[in-house]
């Protein structure tokens, strides 16, 4: 597994030691298996940004806390200059940039993200809150629940973030859209 899903896990850990949780409360919050869950904890299982956003919204930590261990200290304005958003690489096919990563107190998590085409089935991935997503380019295929739709250039979508959702490129070209997490 990369470094900076190891990071993530040791930051997870400590974390939730901090606060005095167990590893067995915070999995059981989480839904996963114990097991499961002290696998991110060490770095030997990657995670999705659902489970990264449930979890720091169970620490009461900012997900960038989590993801980059940086706090954030602007509470005004945030400006991030064209691909120097922070970027989270979970796996080969998502690249993640976060477009606010220096504000605090966010009510909203933008990012950019770029996702590779892809033969694996989709795995779905749920998180409190609403979803926006604006496709900059290529095209892709979001999986909500029992329905999909096809999206192309300018298309976008508004959903309940709690209802399992994929995203997968279509065709041959990477995808890259614009994603806010409304908490």
């Amino acid at each position: 597994m990369n470094e900076q899903i190891k990071d993530i896990g040791m930051r997870l850990r400590h974390l939730r030691e901090d606060l005095e949780i167990s590893a067995e409360t915070m999995a059981a919050k989480l839904e996963v298996d114990v097991d499961t869950y002290r696998g991110y904890e060490s770095g030997d299982l990657d995670f999705s940004f659902s489970l990264i956003y449930n979890a720091a919204d169970i620490l009461g930590v900012d997900v960038l806390d989590l993801i980059s261990g940086n706090a954030p200290t602007l509470s005004m304005c945030s400006m991030v200059k064209k691909g120097k958003g922070y970027s989270v690489k979970r796996d080969d096919e998502y690249d993640y940039k976060h477009l606010a990563f220096t504000f605090r107190n966010k009510k909203a998590e933008p990012f950019l993200v770029t996702i590779s085409p892809d033969t694996k089935p989709p795995v779905m991935h749920d998180h409190e809150g609403q979803e926006f997503n604006y496709l900059l380019s290529g095209k892709m295929m979001l999986y909500i629940g029992d329905i999909s739709y096809e999206l192309s250039k300018g298309d976008s979508v508004y959903f309940d973030a709690s209802v399992p959702h994929a995203e997968v490129a279509l065709g041959d070209k990477d995808a890259q859209f614009i994603a806010v997490v409304i908490k």
